[in-house]
């Protein structure tokens, strides 16, 4: 499912307008990402957590010459899935 699809699904499910919905999941996302982004988690009971991770400073090897390398730390986002997403997942 893509972003129209799932803009699609809600509002027929919503009845409500296609716009409205697509203005309120761009409205979700960017809240989450602004959130993430300052070091804030995002918890959303039920379906999970979004939270910053990160990942340390490391030597790497170019795989076409084989020249080693130095990879410089990164900030990652990480997400847990809440216990009713993984039981409606599994079928529970």
């Amino acid at each position: 499912m893509n972003k129209q699809e799932l803009i699609d699904a809600v509002a027929a499910q919503a009845g409500t307008s296609k716009a409205a919905v697509e203005e309120a999941i761009n409205a979700v996302v960017s809240t989450i990402s602004r959130e993430v982004a300052e070091g804030n988690p995002v918890q959303l009971i039920g379906f999970g957590n979004f939270c910053t991770g990160a990942r340390a400073a490391r030597t790497g090897r170019n795989p076409r010459t084989g020249e080693t390398v130095q990879i410089a730390a990164a900030k990652t986002v990480k997400f847990t899935a809440g216990k009713a997403f993984k039981d409606a997942v599994n079928g529970a």
